[in-house]
Parts: C-alpha cells; sequence; structure tokens
C-alpha cells in the first residue's frame, strides 16, 4: 500500500470546473505531476518522517515542559527516558582505577608450570627435582620387605610404623648441625655408663653420618675410654697431644698428623682420644689445656663426644661444661646413682645453666633384673628436670667390661642407641 500524502489545506472542498480526478495507477516511487490550478493538485513526495507522533506542518507543535532531571540508578551509564519529553540525569561515577589483569599464582608442582606459557624454566628449576622427588614406598625392612622379595617384586608393600621410625631416626642423625658440636655426657658417680654411652653415641654417629665424628676422654686422671675402645698402632694419649701442640700452632697441622694421637675404630667409623692411662703420670687437666686441645681437634671433626670425670669441680670439667652444646645425663636404675645425677643438675642450675639442664637428654641403664627396682620414679623425676628420659636395654657385652665393636651388639642396643642419638641430634 502506497504511503499516505499529507493532504492540502483546501482538503474536503468540492471540486470546480468539472475536472475528476485520474483513475490510472500512478508508479510507485514517482510524484503525481498535475496543474498547479487543479484542486487535485498534491504537492511532490517527502521522505518519511520519523518515528513517534508527528504533527501536521500547519500546527505548531504544543509546548512541552523543560526537562526534569532526576536521580539515575546505580547501574545507569546513559540517560534514560523517564516520560516523554523529559529525561533522567546520570549520577556522577566516581574514578576507578584501570583494571590489571591478574597474573595466575605459580603451580604447585614444578611439572605443572610447564604447562603455562608465562614459566620460564631455569638451572635452579632443573635441579629441584631432585630434593622433590618422593621416597621409595616400597618396605625393606620386616616381614614386608620378605614378602616385596619371595614375589620377585610383584608385591609393593608401603613401610611399616617401626621402619618409618627407623627412617626418620636416620634423618635425624644425619641433619647438617651447621658448625661443630660438642655433646658432653656426664655423672660424677663411677659405673654409671658414661664411658659406655660416649662410646656407644660415637659408632652411631659414625655409623650413620660417617666421620668427622670423635670420642674425647676428659677424665681429669685416669680414664677408661681407652680401655673399651678398639686399640691402634699406637698408645699414644691426650697428654702426648698436649705436650706436641705446637705442632699444630698457625695453620700448621693436618688430619694425618691427628692420626698419630687419636686411634681409629674401624668398623665404628669414628677415633677416639684417650686419656692418660697411668694413675700416676702428673698432674690434672686444666681449664686451659682443655681449651687449647678442643681448638685443635675442632679443625677435623665436625661432632665431638666429651666423656667427663667424677669430680664436678675438676677446672677441666667445668671448661666442658661451659663449651657444652648438648648435655647427657647417665645413670643406672638403681637409686645411688639416679640420686647422684639428681644432685648434679642441682649443681648445674645454681650456677645459672638452667638452659643446659632443661634441654639435657637422660639415658636410664637397664640392669639384668629389675627386681626391687623403682624405675618409674626415677622417669618421673628426669622427665620433669631434662627434654626426654630414654631407657637402654641390658647388653652382657656391654656388662663384660671387654672392648665394644659395633657389629657384636645386639639389635635391640643399636635400636636403642639410635633413638638415644636421634634425641641428642634433635638438640644440636
Amino acid at each position: 500500500m502506497q504511503d499516505p500524502i499529507w493532504p492540502p489545506d483546501d482538503i474536503g472542498a468540492e471540486p470546480t470546473g468539472g475536472e475528476s480526478p485520474p483513475d490510472w495507477p500512478v508508479p510507485a516511487g514517482e510524484d503525481r505531476v498535475m496543474n498547479a490550478n487543479s484542486p487535485w493538485a498534491q504537492p511532490p513526495r517527502q521522505p518519511n518522517p520519523p518515528a513517534g507522533p508527528q504533527t501536521p506542518a500547519a500546527l505548531p507543535p504544543p509546548p512541552q515542559p523543560p526537562p526534569v532531571p532526576r536521580p539515575a540508578p546505580d547501574d545507569a551509564g546513559e540517560p534514560e527516558l523517564a516520560a516523554p519529553g523529559v529525561y533522567r540525569m546520570p549520577r556522577p561515577q566516581p574514578l576507578r582505577p584501570p583494571a590489571v589483569p591478574r597474573t595466575p599464582p605459580p603451580p604447585a608442582y614444578p611439572e605443572q608450570a610447564w604447562a603455562h606459557e608465562s614459566f620460564v624454566p631455569t638451572a635452579e628449576e632443573f635441579a629441584r627435582r631432585r630434593a622433590q622427588r618422593p621416597a621409595d614406598p616400597v618396605a625393606t625392612m620386616g616381614p614386608r620387605s620378605a614378602l616385596h622379595r619371595s614375589t620377585l617384586g610383584l608385591v609393593r608393600l608401603p613401610p611399616g610404623r617401626r621402619e618409618l621410625e627407623y627412617r626418620h631416626e636416620v634423618e635425624m642423625v644425619r641433619r647438617n648441625f651447621g658448625g661443630l658440636r660438642q655433646v658432653t655426657v656426664v655423672n660424677p658417680k663411677g659405673g654409671a655408663g658414661k664411658t659406655v654411652a660416649a662410646l656407644l653415641l660415637g659408632m652411631t654417629f659414625g655409623q650413620k653420618r660417617g666421620g668427622y665424628v670423635l670420642t674425647w676422654d676428659n677424665n681429669e686422671t685416669q680414664g677408661t675410654l681407652g680401655m673399651r675402645a678398639q686399640q691402634d698402632f699406637h698408645a699414644r694419649t691426650v697428654r702426648d697431644l698436649l705436650r706436641d701442640l705446637d705442632h699444630f700452632a698457625g695453620a700448621h697441622g693436618r688430619i694425618g698428623d691427628l692420626s698419630q694421637y687419636v686411634r681409629a675404630q674401624g668398623e665404628g667409623m669414628f677415633d677416639v682420644l684417650a686419656s692418660d692411662e697411668s694413675a700416676t703420670a702428673g698432674e690434672m687437666l686444666t681449664s686451659a689445656a682443655f681449651a687449647e686441645i678442643r681448638e685443635v681437634v675442632s679443625r677435623f671433626y665436625k661432632l665431638i663426644v666429651v666423656d667427663t670425670g667424677n669430680n664436678v669441680r675438676a677446672a677441666n670439667w667445668q671448661a666442658a661444661i661451659d663449651a657444652t652444646d648438648q648435655l647427657v645425663v647417665t645413670m643406672s636404675a638403681r637409686n645411688d646413682s639416679a640420686e647422684t645425677a639428681a644432685r648434679m643438675l642441682d649443681h648445674l642450675e645454681q650456677s645459672g645453666r638452667q638452659r643446659l639442664v632443661r634441654q639435657a637428654v637422660s639415658v636410664v641403664s637397664m640392669p639384668p633384673s629389675r627386681r626391687e627396682l623403682d624405675v618409674p620414679a626415677v622417669t618421673r623425676h628426669f622427665a620433669a628436670r631434662t627434654r626426654t628420659v630414654l631407657l637402654a636395654p641390658y647388653e652382657r657385652l656391654i656388662d663384660s667390661g671387654e672392648p665394644l665393636r659395633y657389629g657384636s651388639l645386639s639389635s635391640a642396643t643399636r635400636d636403642a642407641w639410635l633413638k638415644i642419638a636421634a634425641a641428642v641430634a634433635e638438640g644440636l
């Protein structure tokens, strides 16, 4: 249908002159051409007016009220038509900083980092894979390991609780101490197990950790460490080293030179510096002599286990306590040995060494029979005063007084002293 055309001003008037409107069709898109004086004459077609209410051209548009500003909603970014002719003005928006694209967090595992385009591999990332490699989950001890071997590896069982504890204890013994450390074994009573404890600690650290471990008999007169240790090609003692200290003055002296004064323990993988084995050798060691010897041996060893004498008032005993990093209190399960150790702790606390006492490790050596022994009372007392209390089982080889070999000890004794060594390493 053809669009309507605005009517002329004399619309509705009767035609004059007897003319009739043409009855032929007018092609679409063309204007009618007629006599301007004809009453049927119409103006040329105009373009379509814009959509919306239209007003005849002959009539003026009605007056419109002025726009009334109204608050716009929060999400309004452009003016919104509220009513005919009335617009809402947008509310001023606060200035916001430009959005910064977020960088995705680094992956939790290095192997996932290669999937990110922004990841640039480095040599450190390449080398870190060795430290993050998980441990072998297959059992290597006990019946679980036997089943794994008997099935030619078809059955793979994880380690049991005891094996996990064993691995943790070995890791504690092998940890890096960050420098030279000294462990001092004390109890003023003879026969309390100091020498045996010093030897077994040296054996355990030597076996599980490696070399650079020295056990030193710091007895003020005659000690028994050299008697319970394995013999070497020489019989020199700490007094021989003290006499020849000028050979190690300044930058002089090598580990090969020191081997002439210490006794290698073979399978124990540690060395022993024995005390004088003669009861009439001469004067007692002083604190200055202890400091000079310690300065020399500290060049070649990372861990020193010091066995002390029975006189807490001796100068070398006090010097050893002052240089101690970890205190080990040994005793038997008998009341006299435990009471002597308790009085020694009182002396250390009264002399301002409370921290050393609180961090100490107490070792109770068990006799062949527990009859008429109050072991719970002993453990309760020292558990309240020291960091931990551990029991050492009875070992016939230890009770015999013969030189100790690590391979000759029972598995129960080796396991117990590994646990003791792990507790000592925790304090280092």
